[in-house]
Order: C-alpha cells, then sequence, then structure tokens
C-alpha cells in the first residue's frame, strides 16, 4: 500500500474514534445509527474534500486512489470498534465469534478509485453467530446509509476456501485480500491456507483462465488497444490487463510488489519502471474521470477526452491539439501495457511455470537452425542473446525470416528487441542491407500486415522510420477516422495485399484485375505506407508526406522514377475520392480536369488502388458500393480520354446519339409520344443521363401524361452500386429541391447524389440517388411505401419537413465536442456550365433542406447535389445557375450566397456553432 502523506489530514483516527464515542453519549432519542451516520457524513465528505484537493494540485491518481483506501479503512475500523465494544460487547467471546473485515479486489489492493465500490470479506472460523450476524449488519447498514457502495461476503475460512477452489473470480479477489480490522490470527490462517490449499500445484490453470478470461474480455469490447472511445479499465491495454499480469506474478512468485520481480528476474528495472509508470498514469486518468463525471465512469467518450486533457496540461501544439496529444499519450501507454504482458509470458516461459502458449510448441517441439536463427518449439528465437549487438541487422532480419518461413517469434527474442531498440540508429537506418529487408517486409506476398504489425509493436518500426514513429498513436479527433494513424496505415497496406492475393475480387472488381498490370509495385506500397505519414503536423499532410517520400525513396532502395511516382501518390492521395465524390463525374470539365493532373494510364490505375485501400482502411462501413461505383466510373471516363477513345463531338451530334440510342429503348412508342418527347428537354438534359435512365423518364413522363397526376414518384433499386434511384416528376416551383430533400430525410434517406432537370413544360424532373443509414441501398418495402406517402404530404403542403427534422435527435451528447469550421467554396472553374457551391460544416438534422432552402431564397437554380458525410463533417456540393440559367459570376452576388449559408451553417438554432471568423469563401473565376 503506497504511503498516505499527512493522513490525519484526511481522517484522524484517534478524533474519530472519540467523536463517535460522543455521538453515542449524546443521542438522545435518536437512534445509534443515525447519530453515527450523521458524523461519519461530515467525516467522509471533508476527507473526500481533501483527496480530491491533493489530486487536483498534484496530479498523482496513486496518491488519491491511497487516500481513498484510507479514510474507508479508517471509517471501517472506527465502526467496527464501536460496534463491538461499545455497542454489542461480550463479555468473554467464544473461538466462534471472532471476525475478520477483509478488503478485497481494488479495495484490497489498497487501489480505490474515487466512485468505486469497496468489496469486503467477513471472515469467521465457523459458520455466523447471532453476535457476528448483528454486528456484521450493524456495519452494512451504516456504511450502506452514508451512500458507500458495498459488495461484502460472509464466510468461514472453510468456506471461502472451497468456493476458491471452484470459482477464478473469487480465487482472484483472495489473492489481493487485506485485513482492514478485526482479528489477525484468523485473517493469517486463511492466508496460509489458501497458498497451500489453494494455490498450490494449480499455477497453470490459474494462469490459463486468468489470459482466457482476458481474451474474452477484449474480444467484448473491441479488440484493439487503438478505441477511440477506450475502457481504461477493461479495454486491451488498459488497467485489467496490469492487473492480470500482478495476479500472474502474485500466483506463481508468491510476490507482493514489482522490486520483488525485478529481484527474481522476472522483470527488468527499466521494465518495471515502464510497469509503474503505465500504472500511474492509468490511475491517474480514471481519477479525473470519476471526479469529472460522478460516477464510476471507466470509458473515455469524446466528451471528456479534452476536459481530461486540459486538466492534465496537455496544450495544443505544433498543429496537434491537446486532446490529440492526451490521447497519443494514452495509446502508447497501453502499447507498452501490450509489450509488457509479452515480456512477461516470456518469462514465465523460461521460467517454466506454464505451457507454451502457440500450438507450433505442441507440434514442433526441438530445437533446430534456420537463417542465423533457431527455432524453439516452433517459434523463431535468437541463438545468442547478443545477436542484436553483433549485428544490428538482425533487429530487421529477425522479422523478415519469420515472415518469409510463416513462424511466429519467441516472446524471449521480442524482449530482446525492445531493449536492444537504441541499437536502431543513423548508422542502421542508412544500411542497405537493413533497409533491402524493410522493403522486402513491406512488399512481402505472404503476410505484410503482422509483420508490419510486429514490427509497431516491438518498436522496431517508429525507430527504423522516424517519420512512422511520429504518427504511432496519433489519434485524429472526430467520428470518421475509427483508428489511430499507424494503425489506418498498416489496416490500408493488408486491404493491398488482399488485393494482390486475389482476396477482394468480388468487392474490388477493377482493383484486382488491374493489380497485376502495374509497373510500379514498390512504388504503390511504399505511398500506401506514406501517404498519410505527416498527419498532425502543421501544414498541408499531403504535401509535407510527398516531401518525406522524396527523402525517403532512395534511402529504400528505390530509384529516381519510383521515388517520383510515389511522392506524385502521397500528395495526390485524396484527388481521386475527391473529384468521384463531390464533382459531377458526367461533366465533362470535370473528367479533362482529373485527366489533366493525372496524366498517364500507370498513374491512374496506382491512385485508384490506393484510394481504395485508403477509404476501405479508414473503418467499419465507411467503403460502400456507391462509392466503389463512382470511382469505377470516373476511371473508365478518364481511361477513355487518355486511349483518345473519346472524342469531343459537337454538341447536337452527341445529343443525337444520345437519342437515337433512346429510341431503340422505346419500341412501344409511336413517332409523336416520341416526338413529344424529345422536345420536353433542354439540351442539357440528354447529355445528363444515360439512355436507358432516359428511356425511363419517358416512360414515366407519358404515363403521368395519361393519368394526369400532379405528382409521379419511381424508385429502382441498384444493389450493384448499393444505392436507391428515386425520380420525382411535378410541377416546378421555388423550393422544390428544398421539399423533396426534407421529405427523403423524415423517411430516413441519405441523398449521395441528385440531378435536377426543368423540362420545357415547366414540370421538374428530379433524380435523386440515396442509401440507408449504412451505406447500402433504401430498398426496405415499408420504408419505400412511406417515402410516397411523405412526398404528398411534404409537397401537398401538408408537412412541414423543417418542424419535423427538428425534432429528430443530433448526435449524442458526448459527440458535441466535435466541432467543424464552416467554410463555402464558390468555385467557377470546375464546370463549363455551372457554378460549383461546396458547403463543408457540422451535419445535423435538417441541415441540407436549410442549405437548399438558402440557395433558393438567393434566386438560385440548382441543377445537380453531391452529399458526402465524413463522421460529423458534411460536404454538400451543388452545380447551380442563376435564374437566367447562367454561371453566377458578380462578386456580390457570390458574397451573398457565401453570407447566406454559412448563417445556415453556424446559426442552425439561433446560436452560433462555430465562431463566424473562422467561415471563409474561394472564388476562382
Amino acid at each position: 500500500m503506497q504511503h498516505v502523506t499527512h493522513p490525519e489530514r484526511i481522517v484522524d483516527p484517534v478524533a474519530l474514534d472519540t467523536m463517535l464515542d460522543i455521538a453515542i453519549e449524546r443521542r438522545g432519542k435518536a437512534s445509534t445509527q443515525l447519530a453515527l451516520v450523521g458524523e461519519l457524513k461530515a467525516v467522509l465528505q471533508q476527507g473526500r474534500t481533501e483527496i480530491e484537493a491533493r489530486f487536483v494540485a498534484s496530479q498523482d491518481g496513486a496518491a488519491a486512489m491511497a487516500g481513498n483506501s484510507w479514510l474507508i479503512d479508517t471509517i471501517v475500523r472506527a465502526l467496527h470498534r464501536v460496534t463491538t465494544v461499545t455497542l454489542f460487547p461480550v463479555s468473554n467471546p467464544t473461538k466462534g465469534e471472532k471476525l475478520a473485515i477483509v478488503a478485497v479486489g481494488g479495495y484490497g489492493r489498497a487501489e480505490l478509485a474515487p466512485q468505486s465500490d469497496i468489496d469486503l470479506l467477513f471472515l469467521l472460523p465457523y459458520k455466523a453467530t447471532p453476535h457476528t450476524e448483528q454486528v456484521v449488519e450493524f456495519l452494512l447498514y451504516v456504511l450502506w446509509d452514508l451512500g458507500v457502495k458495498v459488495g461484502h461476503a460472509t464466510r468461514s475460512v472453510d468456506e471461502s476456501l472451497r468456493q476458491a477452489t471452484g470459482d477464478i473470480t473469487i480465487r482472484t479477489a483472495l489473492l489481493e485480500s487485506r485485513l482492514v480490522s478485526g482479528d489477525e490470527a484468523l485473517f493469517a490462517d486463511l492466508q496460509k491456507r489458501f497458498d497451500q490449499e489453494v494455490i498450490e500445484g494449480s499455477g497453470i490453470g490459474f494462469v490459463d483462465a486468468k489470459l482466457a478470461e482476458r481474451d474474452q474480455r477484449h474480444q467484448r469490447l473491441g479488440d484493439s488497444r487503438y478505441v477511440l472511445e477506450p475502457n481504461i479499465k477493461e479495454g486491451k491495454g488498459g488497467l485489467r490487463d496490469l492487473h492480470g499480469l500482478f495476479w500472474i506474478a502474485k500466483y506463481l512468485f508468491r510476490v507482493r510488489s514489482l522490486d520483488e520481480l525485478v529481484e527474481r528476474g522476472i522483470l527488468s528495472k527499466d521494465e518495471a519502471n515502464r510497469f509503474h509508470r503505465a500504472e500511474i498514469f492509468l490511475w491517474t486518468v480514471r481519477c479525473h474521470l470519476h471526479y469529472l463525471t460522478g460516477r464510476p465512469e471507466e470509458r473515455l467518450t469524446f466528451d471528456v477526452q479534452t476536459q481530461i486533457g486540459e486538466r492534465m496540461g496537455y496544450t495544443d501544439h505544433a498543429g496537434t491539439r491537446g486532446v490529440e496529444r492526451f490521447m497519443k499519450h494514452y495509446f502508447l501507454i497501453a502499447k507498452d501495457v501490450g509489450d509488457l504482458t509479452r515480456i512477461f509470458i516470456a518469462a514465465l516461459e523460461a521460467d517454466q511455470k506454464r505451457k507454451p502458449i502457440s500450438l507450433w510448441r505442441r507440434l514442433l517441439p526441438g530445437t533446430k537452425s534456420i537463417e542465423g536463427f533457431k527455432i524453439d518449439g516452433g517459434r523463431l528465437s535468437l541463438v545468442s542473446d547478443r545477436a542484436f549487438e553483433d549485428d544490428p541487422v538482425n533487429l530487421l532480419r529477425l522479422f523478415q525470416v519469420a515472415e518469409s518461413h510463416r513462424l511466429d517469434i519467441h516472446p524471449h527474442a521480442l524482449r530482446l528487441v525492445t531493449q536492444s531498440l537504441k541499437l536502431i540508429d543513423g548508422k542502421l537506418r542508412i544500411d542497405p542491407e537493413a533497409n533491402r529487408l524493410f522493403m522486402e517486409i513491406l512488399t512481402s506476398r505472404i503476410d505484410p500486415e503482422t509483420s508490419l504489425r510486429r514490427l509497431n509493436e516491438a518498436g522496431v518500426f517508429g525507430r527504423f522510420i522516424p517519420d512512422f514513429g511520429r504518427v504511432v498513436a496519433q489519434m485524429q479527433y472526430d467520428m470518421y477516422h475509427v483508428y489511430t494513424v499507424d494503425e489506418h496505415t498498416i489496416f490500408a497496406l493488408a486491404q493491398l495485399h488482399k488485393i494482390e492475393a486475389g482476396e477482394l475480387k468480388e468487392e474490388l472488381p477493377l482493383a484486382s484485375s488491374i493489380i497485376d498490370r502495374i509497373a510500379s509495385r514498390r512504388a504503390l506500397y511504399l505511398a500506401l505506407l506514406l501517404h498519410d505519414i505527416a498527419k498532425g503536423r502543421p501544414g498541408d499532410h499531403s504535401e509535407l508526406g510527398a516531401k518525406i517520400a522524396l527523402k525517403l525513396g532512395p534511402r529504400l532502395g528505390l530509384d529516381a522514377e519510383e521515388t517520383e511516382t510515389v511522392s506524385w501518390l502521397v500528395l495526390n492521395h485524396l484527388v481521386m475520392s475527391r473529384t468521384a465524390f463531390k464533382r459531377d463525374i458526367d461533366d465533362p470539365k470535370t473528367i479533362q480536369d482529373f485527366v489533366g493532373l493525372v496524366q498517364s494510364p500507370e498513374r491512374l490505375k496506382l491512385l485508384l488502388i490506393l484510394t481504395a485501400c485508403d477509404i476501405r482502411a479508414v473503418g467499419p462501413n465507411v467503403w460502400n458500393g456507391w462509392k466503389a461505383a463512382l470511382l469505377r466510373e470516373l476511371y473508365h471516363r478518364s481511361q477513355e480520354v487518355m486511349s483518345g477513345a473519346v472524342i469531343a463531338d459537337p454538341r447536337d451530334v452527341r445529343i443525337a446519339k444520345v437519342q437515337e440510342q433512346m429510341r431503340d429503348l422505346l419500341p412501344e412508342f409511336s413517332p409523336a409520344d416520341f416526338a413529344a418527347f424529345t422536345q420536353r428537354g433542354y439540351p442539357f438534359y440528354w447529355l445528363s443521363h444515360d439512355p436507358a435512365t432516359l428511356a425511363r423518364h419517358g416512360r414515366m413522363m407519358r404515363e403521368a401524361d395519361r393519368s394526369a397526376a400532379p405528382l409521379t414518384v419511381a424508385n429502382r433499386v441498384d444493389q450493384a452500386r448499393a444505392v436507391t434511384e428515386i425520380t420525382v416528376y411535378t410541377a416546378d416551383h421555388p423550393g422544390l429541391f428544398s421539399r423533396i430533400a426534407g421529405a427523403l430525410s423524415l423517411a430516413g434517406a441519405m441523398i449521395v447524389d441528385a440531378r435536377i432537370a426543368t423540362m420545357v413544360n415547366g414540370m421538374a424532373l428530379d433524380t435523386f440517388w440515396v442509401q440507408d443509414t449504412n451505406g447500402g441501398a433504401f430498398d426496405r418495402p415499408d420504408k419505400l411505401a412511406r417515402l410516397a406517402v411523405l412526398f404528398e404530404n411534404v409537397l401537398g403542403g401538408k408537412l412541414d419537413p423543417r418542424q419535423e427534422l427538428k425534432r429528430r435527435p443530433a448526435f449524442p451528447s458526448r459527440t458535441r465536442v466535435f466541432t467543424v469550421a464552416p467554410r463555402v467554396l464558390i468555385d467557377n472553374k470546375a464546370s463549363t456550365a455551372h457554378t460549383v457551391v461546396e458547403v463543408n460544416g457540422r451535419d445535423r438534422p435538417a441541415l441540407l433542406f436549410d442549405l437548399t432552402r438558402a440557395l433558393t431564397g438567393q434566386g438560385v437554380q440548382i441543377s445537380g447535389a453531391k452529399i458526402t458525410t465524413y463522421g460529423e463533417k458534411v460536404v454538400d456540393v451543388f452545380y447551380v445557375k442563376d435564374i437566367f440559367g447562367l454561371k453566377i459570376e458578380h462578386e456580390s452576388k457570390i458574397r451573398e450566397i457565401r453570407e447566406a449559408l454559412v448563417r445556415v451553417l453556424v446559426e442552425p438554432d439561433g446560436e452560433p456553432a462555430v465562431k463566424p471568423a473562422a467561415a471563409k469563401a474561394k472564388l476562382s473565376a
């Protein structure tokens, strides 16, 4: 138990005893229990206030936990004394009336967090007597009246041992038992018999059970230490993992401190210091979490991360927010816990206290040599503990040989890797053989993900590539990026390997078909490794990463052409997704600009594969069929232009070709019907859709004319693109787009694309491509039926979509800490015929409705829209014209549009979401 400084300032045991005696004497007509509770509440509150004040000043979680334990210990002892001596005295107690009050669990370790329960064992020599039952009952009632959360059990020594033998949880609790008050001999008997009758001979079973319990816990909470809202107690790399290691140490080696583990040679002094630092950090974070929330909260949710980071002194620095620096420290600590777990298991195996974890050990017993290493029990290990000192290149070679022979690495070898990281210096980083081995690992056709993960976990990756070391555990504080930068990068490389291995042919048919035709395989792997290498630095991470690539490429053995390709890919790794998701790829100008940047078919192939890997590695459900379809379409159209297959015919010729193809798809149309249809569309309409879509429109309009329906709605589910096409044909009027968007939102449909057309007869033909909230086609029959009703009510004026949408809940309260600076970009160069308005802001219910209504209020015609959501951030792009069907080029009008859209972004409910000064507009004229 950690020493508590000036414990009497928290609670003075002598003064407390006197206070309770006086309270009993003066209780008058009040019950004894109420009298004691009245005094103890003040003592408890005063003690907790003192502990919290100390914690705020010192930021020492260990001291706070020890202080809380001391406070409860003192109250329990005082209560026990007054109960047995004053209230229920026994002049000549029998042996059966002896009682020991024992702390177990975290309280037994004297690690009591501010809001944690206390766990007490009321230990008896035999079955409970009426007197001990009376004492225990009174103690518990007082503690409960004080508001203390108590977990308790009353058992004899025999019963405690019997239950510990059959229940691993009870056995673990007793392992950390501590006498708080009562009979010392009784508690000593329990400890002695626990060692002899429970622990002795059961070490292997206990270790196996604890490791299995740990694995199940990790699986339940997300088997990654890089979860963005980690559970600091139960999550991977959290306090429970540290507890598990110490439980095993206590069980196997009968130690009670880290110093004893060092003396036994189980941990080195440096490893023990890492263990202690991790424990102190996690204790401190946990105390902050409890004090901040006022409850036993163990999850570092988004809403508390910023506040705890500030309280612990993490400030914004060098382009990185304070909360990101705090969470990076947390993830590095979690990584340390993983390292310590691996080191500890190696020590256990060396000590021959348990069977080896790997199945290889049982299948391949014995030792043999391979490429300068040895195979020990089926795992690659070192011939000598000096292998790294004799040749530091072995720090890379170990991982490359393990991968090439599909072997696990022995924990002892990994422990020596961790202890030898200082050997990775400037000299090793420029060693040709070391760099060759690294590229072999990176571009391996066997399993690069596992090897890179091993390199990262062992600390070799970040030491050998220092720029990568800067993004290890680097959090991106938003709702879009699920993983830290290093984890995202390794996941992306895993996607690339799977494409190359033919494992993603169904999900990524295009990438899978072209992967074998690329000439720059090494450049692609390195570009994917480096695409986010400069995240967290001030400046554009793509530009900074491209510069890093120019320096790193030659070091890793790439020639000048490969290095230039890597740098170009890193610089432009977001261009293809931005073009596909935020621009109209049916606009020839979009394809022209994109091809002008990419220039070569090889770069086009590389960029497509890199983009797919990058998006798929962001997190679950980010990639979907619609995004895949947009990227494929952009690829094919760009390829056609590059190959010269597309010849720019005059507009009237292109329209004639489209209508000719469309005529073949409408055999049931009479010449008069077909002529009437072709006369309805303006030139732009015929070039905005493919012939099959135009044919569907023709049938829809003819049916509407025949039925004289004021509103016609058609839907078509496209499972291949994971999208549903909704087409609305009705009389055009200002604000129609907004109302349709509102109806779609009310139905739970997410708009990803839209194409707006006004026909010559004054009717609107608006097409929307929508998905459900999971990124799939909006195809449930009940939802489609409801959508039809909503369209009638909204477009008929019976339902106000804005009022209905405002009632919808926004993001969960814990995510409201995320802010997005509003930004409006107005571009007259991106399209030949339209002004392109790009709006960036914080997503919320009714946002699209409000934005389109604002555009309508400015007299703007919306011809198309591309809607993309990145977590809490939304990017809405509108292709617009003025009331005369021309681009919007007058500066004063552009300013008015910008101001109207910014107002929607910053004042959704009358209160600014972000300071308006953060908003800006860009004009490309």
